[in-house]
């Protein structure tokens, strides 16, 4: 059975939706038979390349939000995350284009590795507040992850996998996928947003009765 997970790299509930899958797929009981398949989801594809701004700016103008009102909304999704056992430390965060942080994930699917890819990522960006948005953090955390760091460097220079991003962009809006995480289960079942672990279970269940029953 395979399942399909559209996410942004910078979408605070795409980590905590990540981690509360797994959970349940660590204790679905044809978890050796599951392929997960990562897709690319810009947040924010017009945003320039190679830039970033601070994450409360962001909120703030998205929302209509104050900036003590965007600082109160991060403070809550730290909280959060804590409780999936994610560090966040959003205080003065910066967010920015991702295309080229999603081009090493594709990088990483073809080594084999975009799992581990989009971890260090993740965590980057999250935990340590380290740059997803210009070429030379983004190959220091992908030779992390454990790709070649001259390949990483030639795919963000040459662009190797932008199509590939935007493809993955448009695979969701065809599926009619208005936000993330998104979750295509058995080619049947979507799940939009980080549900609890519990909701995923039934749902790799269900699929799994279906597509055999």
């Amino acid at each position: 059975m395979r399942v399909d997970i559209w996410s942004d790299l910078v979408c605070p509930w795409c980590y905590v939706g990540k981690r509360r899958f797994e959970r349940a797929l660590a204790e679905f009981e044809h978890r050796e038979q599951v392929e997960v398949v990562h897709h690319s989801f810009q947040l924010d594809p017009g945003f320039p390349a190679g830039q970033s701004k601070p994450q409360v700016e962001v909120l703030s103008a998205k929302y209509g939000m104050s900036p003590a009102e965007a600082e109160a909304v991060e403070a809550n999704m730290e909280r959060t995350a804590a409780q999936d056992g994610l560090d966040y430390n959003l205080t003065g965060i910066r967010t920015g284009n991702t295309v080229d942080a999603h081009q090493l994930v594709h990088l990483g699917a073809r080594e084999g590795l975009a799992d581990k890819v989009i971890e260090r990522l993740y965590r980057a960006h999250f935990t340590e507040q380290r740059s997803l948005f210009d070429h030379d953090s983004l190959v220091a955390l992908a030779e992390e992850a454990g790709l070649d760091s001259r390949e990483a460097r030639r795919v963000l220079t040459e662009g190797t996998y932008a199509q590939a991003v935007a493809e993955d962009g448009r695979q969701a809006q065809q599926l009619g996928a208005t936000a993330v995480p998104f979750f295509v289960i058995d080619e049947r079942y979507g799940v939009s947003g980080a549900q609890p672990a519990e909701l995923f279970g039934k749902a790799l269940t269900q699929a799994w009765q279906e597509s055999r029953g």
